[in-house]
């Protein structure tokens, strides 16, 4: 296994469901991925490298404060992301 930041994972799983219950935002890939590169900077990374850090940062996954932290994130990130798209507005994919 190599060294992966973990919180990468987790950002694009709750990115996801997250995205599912927002409606009329963009949802482009160019967008997708802006969003996520916001919500990781606005995280501590959390790098593991083998199978065993990785149970354990799933642990860490399940507490509340940790769920809360990332979806505040990910919803910050979606308001600036929506107010200042990288791709022009012709492209903008909206998914009611």
């Amino acid at each position: 296994m190599r060294i992966r930041n973990y919180m990468e994972i987790v950002v694009y799983n709750y990115l996801t469901m997250v995205l599912n219950d927002i409606e009329g935002i963009c949802k482009c890939e160019d967008c997708i991925d802006d969003i996520a590169a916001l919500t990781l900077n606005r995280l501590t990374p959390h790098y593991i490298k083998t199978d065993k850090g990785e149970i354990y940062s799933k642990l860490d996954e399940m507490q509340t404060q940790f769920k809360v932290d990332v979806i505040a994130a990910i919803m910050e990130s979606i308001r600036i992301v929506s107010d200042n798209p990288s791709h022009k507005t012709a492209n903008k994919v909206l998914i009611n």
